[in-house]
């Protein structure tokens, strides 16, 4: 009877040493093998740690420029993160683009900047914002919740204290808002969100 023969699955190191597709960024693709034949590692990386500064230094564009140079080269690893920092350009080169004129444009992209985080940025549109609109108390509530979160209570308190001056319902939203709540039940802060407790 001739024997059968055993038919083994490959083990996981052998399906983890097979090619796996890099993840890219969509619509961008590592050069071709052939491409980067002019292109040693040496010269690719230092691309890359050129490309680097510029991203840092802000300068995007002549950043994007050595990223793909360095996408070019024959580092795989290098080619991808290089692929990588060419997206992160883009989007910031886009938002770079952005087309603000009048207060409720800075102050719409501020709340989105605070929703990101970027804080520092976000103060910057939503003053813009405030010296268009000095009477804007959507404005005064955004700019008191970005100093909150960045730090600076005395800030955020004027400009909150003022948000209730101008709608007093900002009060009641603030006391809501779990942007707030961290710094709701310092002194300042606690008597603007809470006056009714003053005679308890």
């Amino acid at each position: 009877m001739p024997e059968k023969k055993k038919f083994t699955a490959p083990r996981a190191d052998e399906k983890r040493m097979g090619k796996q597709p890099a993840l890219k960024p969509r619509g961008l693709e590592p050069a071709p093998a052939g491409a980067a034949k002019g292109l040693g590692s040496r010269e690719q990386l230092g691309f890359f740690e050129g490309a680097m500064k510029l991203f840092h230094g802000r300068q995007l564009s002549k950043a994007r420029d050595l990223f793909e140079r360095a996408a070019a080269g024959p580092e795989r690893d290098v080619a991808n993160r290089a692929l990588l920092h060419i997206a992160m350009c883009d989007r910031r080169l886009q938002q770079e683009k952005v087309n603000l004129e009048s207060a409720e444009d800075y102050y719409n992209y501020g709340v989105a900047l605070v929703n990101t985080r970027q804080l520092s940025e976000a103060r910057r549109n939503l003053e813009k914002a405030l010296a268009m609109s000095p009477e804007a108390d959507h404005v005064h509530y955004a700019l008191a919740l970005a100093h909150a979160l960045d730090g600076d209570l005395e800030a955020a308190r004027v400009h909150l204290e003022r948000a209730i001056e101008l709608q007093p319902r900002n009060r009641l939203i603030a006391r809501q808002d779990a942007d707030f709540a961290a710094v709701a039940r310092q002194p300042g802060f606690e008597s603007l969100l809470y006056p009714e407790k003053k005679g308890w």
